[in-house]
């Protein structure tokens, strides 16, 4: 069987690959899963999965091409640098964590001995410093990167602060060993208030996909891919800006084996814009320690035992031995009770954590309600991916009994759109997306059901 596209995303836990034609009727043609040999050789579930695909397809494949993502072996791992931890830090980690890294080590100002201490330690596959708005603070940058190539790591170091130092750093580089190494790109943040993510996420991506096969042991996927390796996380968020151009503000949440990310991209409802000045259009954040698998002994311990146990009418002994022993594709009653549960542990704490709350404060002249983090009320679709929130029954109702538990945060109504990426396809859309935008879209839609509600272009 002749396919236009495979899409492999290589996980923590699992591998999938998802077929697709793109050329002639557009049609999602199934996917294949295998558990990821990240231990020894992720080629291996790699084929494993596609083996597993022509099971399902009852004949053998090939494909033109293949596309793939990855967060296996902790995905991708930054450093972040800059100079004020509410400006220039702040943008970067946002870039960083749009881009799907996962962030080791977050400094503001001078990095003094114990952070070159912990940057070191923690191998990061990525350095980012920034700092300084354009034609602002200019030293604390440059000493910065001067003490970073002091440390003599083999890694990529992306200076993104003060366009006056580009020749500076470059200088710097010069004469060093780590020369090929140095990446310049736009200020991420250029002025007072404004981010500027785009350049610096597309670097992030390049640099990663780079150097991926010295990171996490990927030699052997690059032979049988023929475009960039993104990270799973930066292909959802590359999903949510192409149907956030369809549908307007919405928000992803994605429940993982061991991470919950969280994807928004809205603005603050007009009276508190001047409040909130500053938050990013696009948001994500991911939780490292809330997951329903690998990361499942951090979440069980928020379970509240005697009620859990009463509404799956189990007793505690059974629910010890599915601490121990539940697979993470959960086939019996029990264990897909206990691991909605997990999973809605997860949306609550991670909800908790992404979005902002409307607080009471008291003045000279009486009771003020003030906005505090990030404002969603404005949005008016919110999508479920992820294998727990896609293939457990009535997910929905998780988010929706958070919005009633949760008054004083600002979610959008309880009349809210919920729709769950049916055929499970977003971060590979994602990856589409990079070469096929509108394909990307029209698959997205198909997804979540609402694809006869719109009317797109072709590419």
């Amino acid at each position: 069987m002749k396919i236009d596209v495979l899409v492999a995303e290589i996980g923590s836990t699992t591998t999938v690959v998802n077929a697709f034609n793109i050329h002639g009727p557009l049609e999602f043609l199934g996917r294949g899963v295998a558990n990821t040999t990240v231990n020894t050789n992720v080629n291996h579930g790699l084929k494993a999965a596609i083996s597993d695909l022509e099971k399902c397809l009852c004949e053998s494949v090939e494909w033109s091409k293949m596309f793939a993502a990855s967060s296996a072996a902790g995905g991708l791992r930054m450093s972040v640098s800059g100079l004020v931890h509410d400006m220039t830090v702040r943008a970067s980690k946002e870039a960083a964590l749009n881009a799907g890294a996962n962030i080791d080590l977050i400094t503001s100002g001078d990095l003094e001995w114990d952070d070159l201490e912990q940057m070191k330690s923690r191998s990061p596959n990525i350095v980012l410093v920034s700092g300084g708005t354009d034609y602002g603070d200019k030293k604390t940058a440059y000493e910065n990167i001067r003490k970073i190539i002091d440390l003599k790591m083999d890694v990529p170091i992306i200076y993104a602060g003060n366009v006056e130092n580009h020749y500076r750093v470059q200088k710097l580089f010069e004469n060093s060993i780590q020369k090929d190494l140095l990446h310049i790109t736009e200020n991420v943040y250029p002025r007072v208030d404004f981010m500027n993510i785009h350049p610096l996420r597309r670097l992030i991506y390049k640099l990663f996909e780079e150097n991926i096969t010295k990171a996490q042991g990927m030699e052997h996927v690059r032979t049988l891919v023929n475009k960039a390796i993104m990270p799973t996380p930066g292909s959802v968020m590359e999903a949510a800006m192409k149907l956030h151009e369809v549908i307007g503000n919405l928000m992803i949440i994605d429940v993982g084996g061991a991470t919950t990310d969280i994807h928004s991209i809205t603005e603050p409802r007009e009276e508190y814009e001047d409040q909130l000045e500053g938050e990013p259009k696009e948001k994500r954040t991911v939780e490292g320690d809330l997951g329903v698998f690998i990361n499942a002994s951090n979440v069980w311990k928020w379970i509240n035992e005697p009620s859990f146990i009463k509404e799956a009418s189990i007793d505690k002994d059974t629910l010890e031995s599915l601490k121990l022993n539940y697979s993470y594709m959960p086939k019996t009653r029990v264990e897909k009770a206990f691991v909605k549960e997990l999973t809605r542990i997860c949306v609550f704490k991670a909800l908790d954590r992404h979005v902002g709350d409307l607080k009471n404060v008291y003045t000279s002249s009486g009771r003020k309600v003030i906005p505090e983090g990030r404002d969603l009320s404005r949005i008016k679709h919110i999508v479920l991916t992820g294998g727990a929130l896609v293939n457990l029954e009535d997910t929905q109702s998780i988010v929706r009994d958070y919005i009633k538990k949760r008054p004083s945060k600002m979610m959008p109504e309880n009349s809210v759109l919920i729709h769950k990426d049916h055929d499970y396809i977003l971060a590979a859309a994602g990856v589409l997306s990079l070469e096929y935008p509108e394909t990307a879209k029209t698959l997205i839609l198909r997804s979540l059901r609402m694809e006869a509600s719109y009317d797109l272009p072709k590419n």
